[in-house]
């Protein structure tokens, strides 16, 4: 629980809000230990005619009930975690955020706090998630819940029943709980179907129970399909979400990525890799509540990342992916602001030709030469001897004046910082294309 949910428990009020929020658990733990009464006391050990019969009954009705109540407990009492410090913003940082006049400026603020951090989530602005009320970078796939009164990895959803978020860490728990509850609920109607049937049948006076029990034996076989019923549907639709790799919050609203924008099967890697992410890949603890979940619940394999890998396996395929940071953060920044300054020439070779291009793949001193079009060869005798005579030159051509601030200013050539948000201090000019001669920058 997050810090306000913690404040609000002090006062009266928030107490009995806690004591409120678990009245749905303590209705599920009911209905569950008066179906153990009805199934055990009054169906089996009263009603029972055959005790070979009713030994199995039982058996198997513990198994069941023991996976269901296990996997219900872990789902209620697993915590929905702590968000690390390393995505908090600090309060400085979040004072000038509120403080910034444009929505540029906000979005640079959180571009640059973020630029270290593996998030390929953005708003619809292009910009990093921020919440305002925990003060914090969201996680990808993170939300805040108003209940929990804190941000939550992989939030699903909200559940009453359990009391609880349903995230990254308890969402195998929570899948295996739907499956438990339905297997049990349908154990109990099939094993009951027969004295249901000889109840309306041949009346209620040739059951054995006596008195209640064959209400409660009535009672227990209706209840039992008012909740498979229930959960059949809620259980399909999990599985559902699980084989696409997609929250319930991912359903109804697509998660935006930096590259590729929004797309609901943004993380969809495959039925069986997309199993294996929730479930884990040692196949025996996948029908077991423990946690074997893949991955840090921070960040995710994508389908982007997918499609680069040409192994064949699904359970390489995933691991060949490595780190995600490097992932969907690749591609064109197209919510990263790009800044350019001047480089100052007075560092540059005389003896090097404006209409030599460094190239990218060879040594600094090698020279990449490119034949420049006639109508500036007029121009390149002028400069030649302008070098000859030692006087300085510009890169400001013909071509670069009808289009006037694309060689950077007074004609300087320029560079660009595709990576942060900030100009590069001391770069080495040398390293640096010069300005080509049609005033378009180096690629």
């Amino acid at each position: 629980m997050g810090n306000d949910d913690h404040r609000r428990r002090k006062t009266p009020c928030g107490f009995c809000m806690a004591v409120f929020k678990w009245i749905p658990v303590l209705f599920i733990t009911a209905v569950i230990a008066w179906s153990y009464y009805a199934y055990v006391v009054e169906l089996c050990i009263r009603n029972s005619q055959n005790r070979i019969s009713m030994i199995f009954m039982l058996l198997f009705y513990h198994l069941f009930l023991t996976l269901f109540m296990w996997s219900y407990w872990r789902t209620i009492m697993t915590s929905v975690g702590r968000i690390p410090d390393q995505w908090r913003i600090p309060d400085e940082e979040v004072s000038r955020l509120f403080r910034a006049d444009s929505p540029d400026t906000q979005k640079r603020i959180l571009n640059n706090f973020a630029r270290d951090l593996p998030v390929t989530n953005r708003t619809m602005n292009g910009s990093v998630r921020f919440c305002e009320k925990c003060k914090i970078i969201k996680p990808d796939r993170a939300h805040h819940c108003s209940v929990c009164s804190c941000c939550v990895l992989k939030m699903d959803h909200h559940c009453p029943w359990v009391n609880n978020c349903v995230n990254f860490y308890n969402y195998k728990y929570f899948v295996l709980f739907l499956g438990y509850a339905l297997v049990y609920c349908l154990y109990v109607a099939f094993t009951s179907l027969h004295d249901f049937v000889e109840f309306w049948k041949v009346g209620a006076g040739q059951l054995n129970a006596s008195g209640m029990g064959r209400f409660h034996i009535l009672f227990l076989f209706f209840i039992a399909i008012m909740f498979a019923i229930s959960l059949v549907s809620l259980f399909g639709y999990h599985i559902y979400l699980v084989l696409v790799n997609r929250t319930t919050l991912e359903s109804f609203r697509a998660p935006i990525f930096r590259v590729g924008g929004p797309d609901k099967n943004g993380y969809n890697l495959g039925r069986y890799a997309n199993f294996c992410e929730v479930f884990g890949d040692d196949w025996q603890y996948w029908f077991l509540p423990v946690f074997s979940s893949r991955g840090d619940g921070y960040s995710y394999p994508t389908s982007s990342d997918q499609s680069r890998v040409s192994t064949t396996s699904p359970v390489q395929r995933y691991d060949a992916m490595g780190d995600t940071a490097a992932s969907r953060l690749d591609g064109n920044p197209t919510d990263k602001l790009i800044g350019a300054s001047p480089l100052d020439n007075t560092n540059h070779h005389h003896n090097q030709s404006p209409h030599q291009v460094r190239s990218t793949s060879v040594q600094p001193t090698q020279l990449l030469q490119v034949q420049p079009p006639s109508p500036f060869r007029d121009e390149l005798n002028e400069r030649q001897e302008q070098l000859a005579n030692g006087q300085s030159l510009n890169c400001i051509t013909a071509a670069a004046r009808s289009r006037p601030g694309e060689c950077g200013v007074n004609g300087a050539a320029v560079y660009i910082d595709m990576i942060g948000d900030h100009p590069l201090k001391g770069a080495d000019p040398a390293k640096v294309s010069p300005c080509p001669p049609n005033g378009d920058l180096p690629v």
